[in-house]
């Protein structure tokens, strides 16, 4: 959210010579090799003014997966996702669901930070298309090593890295789709999506919708 948009201290000097090295072409190994490679990703132009890549985490392999739109401005500082605003309002939303981050794969369809500097802050902006494609192969060794038998897009930006094209949130929420052979898609909301509402009984009852949805992969997941 804006009020925690701060501008970057440790931001790594980039060269050319950086820009022109890793571009993660060969099959990794596990996650940990995963996070240092994505730390290195050149694919497309936002590394330049990011503080760092921020990959996946959390419980690998994983029955459940959780893909986001991109890092925010203190998930490119911390180099962890998920842990702004929106990533407090996940975290709630899990253990009201009987969950946590030890024992689901959380991540995002893009790896950098793009953002809109206003003075000393830094706002977010939406990942173009290209983009997502350019961090396509990141969020496919990530279904590989992960292996989920379910993974839940958290908006309209990670439902089209995984589907391709883009989606409405609204007509695919809720119902499992086949995305591979053992793997199936669930489209839900964003958790920024609940810090957006103004309106109070709104966004308890959207909030509540959310938490319902967890449980409900968690059932669809056990039956499976």
């Amino acid at each position: 959210m804006k009020s925690e948009d701060t501008e970057p201290h440790n931001r790594r000097t980039r060269t050319q010579d950086d820009a022109n090295a890793l571009t993660g072409a060969r099959t990794l190994t596990s996650i940990t090799e995963l996070r240092d490679a994505v730390n290195e990703c050149k694919r497309c132009p936002l590394w330049k003014s990011a503080t760092q890549g921020v990959p996946g985490e959390g419980l690998a392999p994983s029955k459940l997966m959780m893909i986001g739109e991109a890092p925010g401005d203190q998930e490119d500082l911390q180099g962890h996702p998920f842990i702004g605003p929106a990533g407090a309002v996940l975290d709630r939303a899990l253990q009201d669901a009987g969950l946590s981050r030890e024992t689901v794969y959380i991540s995002n369809a893009v790896k950098h930070f793009k953002f809109e500097p206003r003075g000393k802050r830094r706002l977010h902006i939406k990942p173009a298309a290209s983009e997502i494609e350019a961090c396509g192969w990141w969020l496919a060794e990530e279904l590989r090593l992960v292996a989920p038998k379910l993974v839940m897009a958290l908006g309209g930006t990670s439902a089209r890295a995984l589907l391709g094209h883009p989606v409405t949130v609204s007509q695919m929420r809720g119902a499992p789709t086949r995305l591979t052979p053992t793997t199936h898609l669930w489209v839900t909301i964003h958790p920024s999506f609940l810090l957006r509402i103004p309106d109070d009984v709104q966004r308890r009852n959207e909030y509540a919708r959310f938490v319902n949805e967890l449980k409900e992969a968690q059932d669809w997941i056990a039956k499976s």
